[in-house]
């Protein structure tokens, strides 16, 4: 993304359309890094620009925290604390989406591009590995019943305003397929649905036990078998295991065999909700994610069933959308967080 381009584009819409208690305080957090890029230009569709008021009635707060939410396997019957059963999958989804939630891609996030309905929240879904209960087409061309990705479909038939997308971090042998055309055929089908399939390494390493040429080839390998899948390159990539290359900047860019990789946005395994991309304490090379999953033992304080209950409870701390993406919008309380180059797009009430 042009960042010049965008905050020009911004700037000139405020030229044309002058501009016109908090809820508890989140657990501390230790993110702190480099700006993210500004919201993007609006579609020739976009809703007319929000003013102070507009963003009142919806409550808007675009530098509060958005939940990123990782899935593993999806199965009937939990082999691991990490699985889901489709019910319980379901079910979280369903809750989303009558609390007002919109998916957005990871990709999207890094990007700045929330483009969700004034008073909605954003959430980003996301699926670690590639397992075949992720995704797998049926006879009759339809994702299978049960798979995450015809969950989504169905709790989107059942709530309208839930955007079915999501993104897929994946491992060698996408979806369990072996044969490259099937793994092509599968990617290919995501992509054109509007679902994001990025690079999790080829061989689901643990990373910080590798050197700075190992982990550079582990991604490198993941990146070259999706470009042969036709799968357009994405901003984001997604540590396994959550783990930290002993160079860290390792997991955001680097060369191997000739190949070059340059990430904007790196998501670990972990645990809490994310910092809005507009704030200026938010760290593109550390975003948290919380696990899915209910509230015993560890996932007492760190999981999902948690997090969005807490949330719920929080309101004025969870990013709500004021429904326009020229402007970002926050109760005058938290202007002091905004990125200092997105000032002139701002609105405070």
């Amino acid at each position: 993304m042009n960042v010049g381009v965008v905050i020009v584009a911004a700037v000139v819409l405020l030229l044309v359309y002058p501009l016109g208690g908090d809820d508890g305080d989140a657990p501390a957090t230790d993110l702190a890094g480099p700006a993210a890029s500004p919201a993007p230009s609006p579609s020739p569709s976009a809703p007319p620009p929000a003013t102070p008021e507009s963003a009142r009635q919806a409550r808007a707060n675009e530098l509060g925290m958005i939940p990123v939410l990782m899935y593993h396997r999806i199965l009937k019957k939990r082999l691991a604390s990490i699985d889901r059963t489709p019910d319980q999958l379901r079910h979280e989804l369903e809750r989303l989406a009558r609390s007002g939630y919109v998916p957005i891609t990871a990709a999207e996030f890094a990007e700045g591009a929330i483009d969700v309905p004034a008073g909605a929240h954003p959430v980003v879904l996301t699926f670690d590995d590639g397992h075949p209960s992720h995704f797998a087409l049926g006879s009759d061309g339809r994702p299978k019943p049960g798979t995450a990705v015809r969950i989504i479909f169905d709790v989107a038939e059942k709530f309208p305003g839930f955007r079915p997308v999501a993104t897929f971090w994946i491992n060698r042998d996408p979806f369990g397929l072996r044969d490259h055309a099937r793994q092509a055929a599968a990617v290919q089908w995501l992509v054109a649905h509007g679902f994001e399939v990025g690079n999790h390494t080829h061989s689901h390493p643990d990373l910080h036990r590798l050197t700075a040429k190992k982990v550079s080839e582990a991604i490198v390998r993941q990146q070259r078998l999706l470009d042969s899948l036709g799968a357009p390159r994405t901003p984001t990539f997604a540590l396994p295991y959550g783990s930290r290359p002993k160079k860290r900047s390792g997991a955001r860019e680097g060369k191997w065999d000739g190949t070059k990789y340059d990430f904007d946005a790196v998501f670990l395994a972990g645990a809490q909700p994310a910092i809005s991309p507009y704030a200026k304490d938010y760290d593109p090379y550390n975003i948290p994610r919380i696990q899915s999953n209910g509230k015993k033992g560890e996932c007492r304080k760190w999981c999902s069933e948690y997090w969005l209950g807490w949330l719920d409870k929080h309101p004025g701390r969870r990013y709500t959308s004021d429904g326009d993406l020229t402007h970002v919008s926050m109760p005058r309380r938290f202007q002091g967080k905004i990125q200092a180059k997105l000032r002139g797009v701002a609105i405070a009430y």
